[in-house]
């Protein structure tokens, strides 16, 4: 089972829109399985494939695992958007997104062409410095502060910490002043899905990060599970398999790579 972990620090300029970066390359196939975990999060991908196409896409909140077989000569920089970036940068609510791949220049709205004509030659090992250079000026003044502060803050709050359990949404929306109704609209337009929907998929992502580092009863407790049952039954409906199952490389049938379409709006 291989599962890309981020190779590259954010630079500080880009810290207000991007939540992470990874970097991954493969000049033959990955060992064993490829995962992609859920991801509540859009990502922009720069990729260049084995004949040399290269594509600028943006990638919409993942709400199910997908298992694939690695692909060699294959490299690819993929930036996550952090909450509330997507409309300004891509033009449409995160919420159009979910569970697509569509080119950048399919968008509407001329932000997300010119980052995708700056970009597309780029080699994506190489590219973070570049990206430092045009993003910022190209989102300068385009979101809305006191919303993005207020939809990242609930973001955090529901999120898994190690010092601490997320909060329950009805608290979330209760300690921002807010009612449920209006954090679930922030959470849609600027995430892509529910704030609980993102919560669940925050916890499964912590599970299989933390998998066998704890014991399954105090990993469910910290992800914030009403018991290990509770965990267990989140994860595999997110992932296709239980825990133990995912730990011990027992996955579900991969898919190509090339079975992702790529949808024009």
């Amino acid at each position: 089972m291989t599962i890309a972990q981020p190779l590259a620090t954010i630079p500080d300029v880009l810290r207000p829109w991007l939540a992470g970066v990874r970097t991954m390359s493969f000049a033959e196939p990955p060992e064993g399985t490829f995962v992609q975990l859920p991801d509540a999060l859009t990502k922009v991908v720069l990729r260049v494939t084995a004949e040399g196409q290269r594509d600028v896409l943006a990638v919409g909140p993942r709400v199910r695992a997908a298992y694939h077989e690695g692909k060699p000569h294959i490299s690819c920089v993929e930036l996550r958007l952090a909450p509330g970036t997507s409309r300004s940068l891509l033009g449409v609510p995160a919420a159009e997104l979910v569970g697509r791949v569509v080119p950048l220049d399919a968008l509407p709205g001329g932000v997300a062409r010119r980052f995708a004509r700056e970009v597309r030659w780029l080699e994506p090992r190489t590219a973070l410095p570049r990206i430092a250079e045009v993003l910022p000026g190209l989102l300068t003044h385009r979101t809305d502060p006191g919303r993005t502060a207020l939809l990242r803050a609930g973001v955090d709050a529901l999120s898994v910490r190690l010092d601490r359990t997320p909060a329950q949404v009805r608290d979330v929306a209760r300690e921002l002043s807010v009612s449920e109704r209006q954090l679930r609209n922030l959470f849609t337009d600027g995430v892509g899905v529910s704030p609980k929907h993102y919560a669940r998929i925050d916890r499964v992502r912590t599970v299989a990060a933390r998998g066998g580092s704890v014991g399954w009863s105090e990993l469910a407790a910290a992800a914030g599970y009403f018991d290990q049952s509770h965990m267990t039954a989140d994860f595999r409906a997110l992932m296709g398999v239980p825990p133990r199952s995912y730990f011990t490389d027992r996955l579900p049938a991969t898919t190509p790579c090339q079975a992702i379409r790529i949808r024009r709006p």
